[in-house]
């Protein structure tokens, strides 16, 4: 019986190594931020919202809508305005080395600054 358990143990953990990772929650993100950037560049459908107030299908964010705020300083009343316009449920800036927590939640907007205080990224998570 042992015989066989070694050649079978190496031929499970082998098959299990050429198993393709999970994406991570930076990979969801960019596909569901491309996936809404498309999703806007087409035609509004006849009894939707034209003017864009709806908010975004299942709760989440839109941070397309928000990439004006790139390159400029974090006032509260930009972050406020930038999580406006991304129909975000929550904002929060992130300062390098800053503790975060991980969880990814579709409905919030993320701002990444740098040390000086500028805005270096926007993404929905």
């Amino acid at each position: 019986m042992s015989r066989y358990a070694l050649p079978a143990l190496l031929l499970s953990l082998t098959l299990a190594a050429c198993s393709a990772p999970a994406p991570d929650e930076q990979t969801a993100a960019t596909e569901q931020s491309q996936a809404a950037a498309a999703a806007a560049a087409q035609p509004p459908e006849p009894g939707s919202d034209p003017t864009g107030t709806a908010p975004a299908p299942g709760g989440s964010c839109d941070d397309t809508q928000a990439q004006w705020i790139i390159g400029k300083a974090a006032t509260p009343a930009d972050t406020e305005q930038a999580g406006k316009d991304a129909k975000a449920s929550a904002v929060r800036t992130l300062k390098p080395g800053e503790a975060a927590t991980m969880e990814f939640n579709p409905s919030r907007l993320n701002i990444d600054l740098d040390d000086k205080g500028v805005v270096t990224a926007v993404r929905c998570g």
